[in-house]
């Protein structure tokens, strides 16, 4: 058995374990068309050269801290796989509780349901919403192109792209049509510019624009919050995404906006994740 079997070189490895098997799984997938079972079943398999100077290249930028999701190009979401690349925030666990608020809510009204997602990048939420509902009027807007080139290619790899319909601009701005929506959903930057999480982690290598609003983290919120009514059906729902300590804040936002039914949800870390309010 040779260095380059796939047992010597996740055993030579100083990645955690965990993380150098999605590699080396990636790898497998990509040169050999191996499912991830390999990594057990065949773990005597001799990478051929290109696929080991792929993963040295991989284990090397793994190490320096660069996220997995971009370095193997992709991320699951609610039940989707998302393509994923540095021009947009790598898709987290707990957004997915916006997607499970948004499909409540078209369960609750039972009709074609108009869906607003503001600033979706790579379309995570508006496409986990419309592959899970497909009677839903999915609309999602982003200020960057390289993100909803993004979002377009993911629309059409999950089959899709004619059921979303994707706007460039700022939040409301964006939209091309004064039709009222019933669901406004988003995750917009909410990082204070002097966090120092900016720094750390994976957050180093995302665009700091999908991060933080270069300011207290509050003021795309405030913006999605007071334009809301503007693009809301009567009784429709607003929910956003915010910082694990600024709940009370928002919640502040959304009563200073005029709306009703005020609710906060937990994450599964047990953090104060997203507020909800009625027009």
């Amino acid at each position: 058995m040779g260095e380059a079997c796939l047992r010597s070189l996740l055993s030579a490895s100083e990645l955690a374990p965990s993380e150098a098997k999605i590699l080396m799984a990636h790898i497998l997938e990509k040169h050999y068309q191996l499912p991830r079972s390999a990594l057990l079943s065949r773990d005597d398999l001799e990478l051929n050269a290109e696929a080991l100077t792929e993963w040295k290249t991989l284990e090397s930028k793994r190490s320096q801290g660069e996220p997995i999701a971009y370095l193997i190009g992709k991320r699951g979401f609610h039940n989707i796989e998302l393509y994923v690349a540095p021009g947009v925030l790598i898709p987290r666990p707990e957004t997915e509780l916006l997607v499970e608020i948004g499909l409540r809510e078209i369960a609750r009204l039972d009709i074609p349901t108009r869906i607003l997602d503001l600033g979706t990048g790579s379309g995570a939420i508006a496409l986990a919403i419309a592959h899970e509902a497909p009677q839903a009027l999915v609309t999602a807007t982003d200020q960057s192109n390289e993100a909803l080139a993004i979002a377009k290619t993911n629309a059409k790899q999950l089959n899709i792209a004619e059921r979303v319909q994707l706007l460039q601009g700022s939040w409301y701005e964006a939209l091309n049509t004064d039709l009222p929506f019933d669901i406004i959903l988003s995750n917009p930057p909410y990082i204070a510019s002097n966090d120092s999480h900016l720094s750390q982690g994976d957050l180093r290598f995302e665009p700091i624009s999908a991060l933080t609003d270069h300011g207290n983290g509050l003021a795309c919120l405030e913006a999605i919050i007071l334009g809301a009514k503007l693009h809301l059906n009567s009784n429709g729902l607003l929910a956003v995404e915010h910082g694990f300590d600024q709940s009370a804040a928002v919640v502040a936002l959304m009563e200073s906006a005029g709306l009703r039914d005020i609710q906060t949800h937990l994450d599964l870390g047990g953090h104060y994740r997203v507020a909800s309010g009625r027009k």
